[in-house]
């Protein structure tokens, strides 16, 4: 069930204002690293408003570092209850909790979207539950920016669709597309599916019927589907705008090319890139940043929710995949073996 046709409330803020919750417990070094990239956020962006959701001592340390006159722009909600990495996110999340907490405060219309760097599955738990999936979404996707040397390629999903099927990978194709031309600027996206190999035919069941659906799928935007990449068209860009895979893999790969260089790759610009995911699928603007970020890695992410909301990326990308989703949904009977041509 959706909730993305219920109006959040409270006024819209003035315009450059960008209202962001953020999760204080979220992370492995929580709180000590999220105080340390909220006020980093504050510092680099004067139009910045942050509800701080977490425990008062924690919330009393960005306020205490803050100049007198900032320190209006910082709001407090008193959560003293996180969901841990190893809590399992459904039976958690519905319990107050930061994560819960913040994105009932962008549902309330208390703030405009929401940055967590603890548990993904209970961000994304939240999200869905709180904020509602877009119409006929079936799981949402996270969406990471890796910059390379052509410019950012979209992943996704890079944690959410562990188990993903077809219609879930379909579906997030259209999602990506939407959101390359809404928060990248990418006139035509192309959209490339992950393999094992670039000729047509390779790979698992699930690659291979994806592929065939995807041939015959709509995208939005000007997208066209470009066929099978590899694992390095990642990082060095190229063939695609947007590499669809499920969360399984795309989290490994994210995890792997980090790893490998020590850091994300800069970007062809020089500037640090967006350490955050963009959660797209739900009705709202959710930013999720790794467990392992540090303080610089928070502002970033913080720093991306103000740009989508500011820009107001995740309405575009409702307003561009609207239709194809549910279109997607209401002939998602399309199995695995159908899109194949095997016997039953």
């Amino acid at each position: 069930m959706t909730r993305s046709d219920r109006s959040p409330h409270g006024g819209q803020p003035p315009s450059g204002t960008a209202r962001i919750a953020v999760d204080l417990l979220g992370g492995d070094s929580a709180p000590a690293v999220v105080v340390d990239g909220a006020l980093r956020a504050c510092s680099a962006d004067p139009d910045l408003h942050l509800l701080l959701v977490g425990p008062r001592e924690s919330a009393d340390e960005v306020l205490g570092a803050l100049a007198v006159h900032d320190r209006e722009r910082v709001s407090v909600s008193v959560v003293d209850r996180t969901v841990g990495m190893g809590d399992a996110p459904m039976r958690h999340v519905r319990r107050e909790s930061t994560v819960r907490a913040a994105a009932e405060a962008v549902y309330a219309g208390r703030a405009d979207a929401m940055v967590s760097a603890g548990s993904s599955g209970a961000a994304v738990a939240a999200s869905a539950h709180v904020l509602g999936r877009l119409p006929g979404v079936r799981r949402p996707g996270l969406a990471a920016h890796v910059p390379t040397p052509h410019g950012p390629v979209l992943l996704l999903d890079v944690g959410v669709t562990i188990d993903g099927t077809m219609l879930e990978l379909v579906q997030h194709a259209v999602l990506g597309a939407a959101y390359a031309a809404a928060a990248l600027g990418v006139a035509d996206p192309r959209v490339g599916l992950l393999s094992v190999g670039s000729e047509p035919g390779k790979g698992d069941r699930l690659r291979r019927a994806v592929a065939v659906a995807l041939s015959d799928t709509a995208l939005p935007a000007g997208g066209r589907y470009i066929g099978l990449v590899e694992g390095h068209d990642v990082p060095l860009g190229g063939p695609a705008d947007v590499i669809v895979t499920d969360g399984f893999t795309g989290n490994i790969l994210l995890k792997g090319i980090e790893g490998a260089t020590g850091r994300p790759l800069p970007s062809a610009e020089g500037a640090r890139p967006a350490r955050g995911a963009a959660l797209l699928g739900v009705a709202g603007t959710v930013v999720v940043c790794h467990g392992s970020a540090d303080g610089p890695d928070i502002a970033s992410g913080i720093a991306l929710a103000a740009r989508l909301h500011r820009e107001r990326v995740i309405p575009a990308v409702a307003g561009l995949a609207d239709d194809l989703l549910t279109e997607l949904s209401s002939a998602g009977g399309l199995t695995i073996r159908d899109a194949l041509g095997e016997r039953s």
